[in-house]
């Protein structure tokens, strides 16, 4: 699996694409949430905060589920993966080594930005550490097994942009990143809730400031029940990104 992850880390270094979201969506986020005091405000209360929330979602979303479709529909097609399963590595391996790089980078990319507006922007300490780490390893999880479940629609690398258009717009738009979910209907605001990212964001923003779904404060005793839900709602993808990518997933190109 070490291997397959350095593998893939080298190619997807020799990317433009990748290389450039990787190096410019910190940037862009900074400057973002910088220009915006509304927008940042809508996210955290603080600007440090709403930037570590808004890096960690955003790379998540954007940098593991849609480079990770595309990887892995190319090396089906090229019919790297069924080579790969004659090996010694098992399907777990296999996908788990291709996802590395991926969520090695997104977690890189939070932890920079946290390290930043640590000295930027004195970020506070978070309120419930536990729950920061939850948030980037369920978030994780999920979008790569959603990736990998897009894959059975994508016949190739080309058709990657149409197919993962639905999973990288609308969870992020009806996050909680762009306007506060209690602004929406009620019915659309619990289907918001539902969405692979808003929990991710919820927990971020839980654990590093103590705001809760509802917006109120808390401390980090108070922080656990708010947490249920949201954690419950990435099970439950998790439980679904599962079962879709072992009954959907193709190991190899079927025209």
């Amino acid at each position: 699996m070490t291997s397959l992850a350095w593998s893939e880390a080298l190619l997807l270094r020799r990317n433009p694409l990748a290389v450039l979201i990787a190096i410019g969506l910190p940037i862009g986020v900074v400057l973002g949430l910088k220009s915006s005091t509304e927008l940042m405000s809508v996210v955290a209360g603080d600007q440090g905060t709403a930037i570590v929330i808004t890096v960690a979602a955003v790379s998540l979303n954007l940098f593991v589920y849609y480079n990770l479709v595309t990887s892995l529909v190319a090396r089906r097609e090229e019919l790297v993966l069924k080579r790969l399963r004659t090996g010694e590595a098992t399907d777990l391996q296999i996908l788990a080594g291709s996802a590395t790089p991926a969520v090695a980078i997104a977690w890189g990319q939070a932890v920079l930005a946290g390290l930043t507006s640590a000295v930027l922007f004195g970020l506070p300490l978070p309120v419930n550490f536990l729950l920061v780490v939850l948030a980037l390893v369920l978030g994780a999880l999920v979008f790569v097994l959603l990736a990998a479940a897009t894959t059975a629609l994508t016949r190739n690398v080309e058709l990657a942009q149409l197919t993962t258009t639905p999973l990288l717009l609308i969870p992020l738009n009806f996050s909680g990143l762009y306007f506060p979910l209690s602004d929406m209907p009620g019915a659309l605001e619990q289907v918001a809730r539902l969405l692979p990212l808003t929990p991710v964001v919820e927990l971020l923003r839980l654990g590093l400031s103590g705001i809760t779904p509802d917006g109120s404060t808390v401390s980090l005793a108070g922080s656990f029940a708010p947490a249920v839900q949201p954690v419950l709602v990435l099970l439950a993808w998790v439980i679904v990104g599962g079962l879709a990518t072992r009954r959907w997933f193709r190991w190899e190109p079927r025209h």
